[in-house]
C-alpha cells in the first residue's frame, strides 16, 4: 500500500490540525513503516552476477569408445587377467573449443561415430558444418583446466593420449534389468523355504504403523534396476593395439557389447587435479 493511498483514509480534520507539523509527522510516519518495504530502493544494490557453470573437472582430455566384449589376457609373467576389449569407430574429433570469454567455462567438445547426414537434425548438422566436420552421432564435453593446443576438426588419437599401464576412468550406461525385487536389487536375505514360513522372498516390514506412520524416503524396496550412468574408476590399461584399433582395459566396464563408453584419465588428487 502506497503513502498516497494511506492519506486518503485519514480524516480531513486530522490533516488540517497536523498541517503545521507536516514535516516531522511525515518523517515519523515513514519511520513507522516496515523497513522491508524500502529494501528494494537501496542505492548501493550491486547488480546480480550471472550464474557460474559448475561441473566436474577432468584430469585430461578423454575419448569415446565402443564396448566390444571381454576376454582373458596373459601378461608377461603368465598370469591370466580378465580384460574388456574397447574398440574405436571413426570419430573422436574436436567439434568445438569453449572458453571462459565466450561460454563462461573452458571445455573441449568431442564428436564420435560417423553417421549419414539424414540421421541428424538440421541444427546438429549446422553445428558441425560450421567447422567443416563430418556428421557425428555423439557429442560430449570435457572440462579442462587448460585448453591450449586444441582446435576444431582436430583428431584425437588414443595411442597419443594414453599408454599401457595408465589408469583411466570408464563411464557408461549399465545393463537395464527392469523391475526387480529386493533380493536381486539390494542383496536382501530371503526367508525360510520350509513349510510354515510365510516370508520367502517378500520384502517384509517397511516401517512402523503409528510412529512415524509413513515410509522414509530412500527406503530400499523393489523397483527399476540398472539402466543408469555409472563410472568405474582407476582401471588399468593392459594393452593398446594400433593395428586392430582396440584397447584392453583390466576388469569390467558398464554396459553390454555395443554400448558407448567415455574414457578419461583417472583422477588422482594432488597428482593430476588440485587438492582444492
Amino acid at each position: 500500500m502506497s503513502i498516497s493511498s494511506l492519506s486518503t483514509t485519514i480524516p480531513a480534520s486530522k490533516l488540517s490540525s497536523s498541517s503545521a507539523t507536516s514535516a516531522p509527522s511525515s518523517s515519523s510516519f515513514l519511520f513507522r513503516l516496515p523497513i522491508k518495504r524500502f529494501s528494494s530502493l537501496s542505492l548501493n544494490a550491486s547488480p546480480s552476477k550471472p550464474p557460474r557453470i559448475s561441473a566436474s573437472m577432468e584430469a585430461g582430455i578423454g575419448v569415446m569408445a565402443t564396448k566390444l566384449g571381454m576376454m582373458s589376457y596373459f601378461d608377461t609373467t603368465g598370469a591370466v587377467i580378465p580384460v574388456t576389449v574397447v574398440g574405436f569407430r571413426e570419430g573422436n574429433i574436436v567439434t568445438q573449443v569453449k572458453t571462459e570469454a565466450t561460454d563462461g567455462y573452458d571445455a573441449v567438445q568431442v564428436g564420435y561415430r560417423r553417421v549419414r547426414d539424414r540421421k541428424l537434425t538440421k541444427p546438429e548438422m549446422g553445428h558441425l558444418e560450421k567447422s567443416g566436420i563430418i556428421p557425428l552421432r555423439h557429442l560430449q564435453e570435457f572440462r579442462l583446466q587448460k585448453i591450449e593446443g586444441f582446435e576444431p576438426n582436430q583428431r584425437l588419437k588414443v595411442e597419443e593420449l594414453f599408454k599401457e599401464g595408465d589408469l583411466v576412468d570408464v563411464s557408461g550406461t549399465t545393463i537395464g534389468k527392469g523391475f526387480q525385487g529386493g533380493i536381486k536389487r539390494h542383496n536382501f536375505k530371503r526367508g525360510l523355504m520350509t513349510h510354515g514360513s510365510k516370508s520367502h522372498r517378500q520384502l517384509g516390514s517397511i516401517g512402523a504403523g503409528t510412529t512415524p506412520g509413513r515410509v522414509y524416503p530412500g527406503k530400499k524396496m523393489p523397483g527399476r534396476m540398472g539402466g543408469t550412468k555409472t563410472k568405474i574408476r582407476k582401471l588399468k590399461i593392459m594393452k593398446i593395439d594400433t593395428e586392430l584399433n582396440v584397447v584392453m582395459v583390466k576388469g569390467a566396464v558398464p554396459g553390454k557389447p555395443g554400448n558407448l563408453l567415455r574414457i578419461t584419465p583417472a583422477k588422482i588428487v594432488g597428482k593430476n587435479i588440485p587438492k582444492s
